[in-house]
């Protein structure tokens, strides 16, 4: 009897791994999906060595380079192969941010504001790192404080490549970029560590740095940062009264802003160049702004507050 319902048990687990539901990306490398409350996310960092169109994104190994690119590009920490197995690919925000895709078709780079979200579900900032982090040493260093994988997310230590192209705190720390930007010379991130059971949530990291990246699936309306283009900058995100917009083609455009279920709140055409909404009659949360002009459509998501 007892040997049966082993392999009763067996057979439930064997069962649930195989109906799991994963997703490809145009290398082949397959990844879990994994759902926390209204969110879908892959449970892996990204491995990817193409963007979504074919074009390959430069692997670039040489710790000299590193730090003159503003253009997309990989690494893998301390430039083993091996250690991407493991950890994911280590990728600067340029490549985050390309047109062409990052991630792959039907998902996104996670946003700062869908970090966010995640934290908030799992009981705020101050103990989500724990609940994301991988239990055990296997990968941490010890000690893993407050590491209990409470949903699945296995958060592992990949470190990070400085903007100056030096590989720092495998083992110790995992650093996720968000797709949100926070400056034209910033983004969003996440830090998870071994010896606290917090996330840090910051918007300070140079854009050359490079960091892990998860992936989150793109809502049925279809609004995410994918469609954010390198050469417009909307920022600071979140704001509290006025975005700025900040552009390069020399001409007027249209700027509308929408909520998250698609209902227009503003709408106004804006000066070439530099210019500025007012979002201070807006209610804290998150909106999406969408940016026309003759050569261009673009749209991205921002946090009110």
């Amino acid at each position: 009897m007892k040997r049966v319902m082993i392999l009763l048990v067996m057979l439930s687990l064997y069962v649930l791994e195989s109906s799991a539901q994963t997703v490809t990306d145009i290398d082949g490398n397959v990844y879990t999906v994994l759902t926390i409350g209204s969110q879908e996310w892959l449970k892996e960092n990204l491995k990817v060595t193409h963007y979504r169109n074919g074009d390959a994104i430069p692997n670039v190994t040489d710790n000299t380079v590193w730090p003159l690119l503003s253009t997309g590009a990989y690494c893998n920490y301390g430039n083993n192969p091996g250690n991407a197995l493991t950890y994911g690919k280590l990728y600067n925000w340029f490549a985050v941010n390309d047109s062409r895709g990052l991630a792959p078709a039907g998902w996104h780079v996670a946003t700062d504001a869908e970090w966010s979200a995640l934290a908030d579900l799992l009981g705020s900032d101050s103990v989500a790192g724990g609940k994301l982090k991988e239990e055990g040493t296997a990968h941490w260093v010890n000690p893993n404080v407050g590491a209990t994988n409470e949903v699945g997310f296995t958060a592992l230590p990949g470190g990070l490549i400085e903007s100056y192209g030096v590989f720092w705190s495998i083992g110790f720390t995992g650093c996720w970029w968000c797709s949100t930007e926070s400056s034209p010379t910033e983004a969003w991130f996440r830090g998870i560590f071994s010896d606290a059971k917090h996330i840090d949530r910051g918007n300070y990291f140079n854009k050359k740095i490079g960091g892990s990246v998860r992936c989150v699936k793109d809502a049925v309306t279809g609004f995410n940062d994918q469609t954010f283009r390198g050469d417009i900058q909307i920022y600071p995100n979140p704001v509290i009264d006025k975005l700025n917009i900040r552009g390069s083609d020399g001409k007027e455009i249209k700027v509308e802003i929408y909520t998250m279920s698609g209902l227009l709140l503003k709408s106004e055409t804006l000066k070439p160049g530099f210019s500025s909404i007012d979002v201070r009659d807006l209610p804290n949360g998150l909106f999406l702004i969408k940016i026309c002009s003759d050569n261009y459509t673009i749209q991205q998501k921002f946090i009110k507050k």
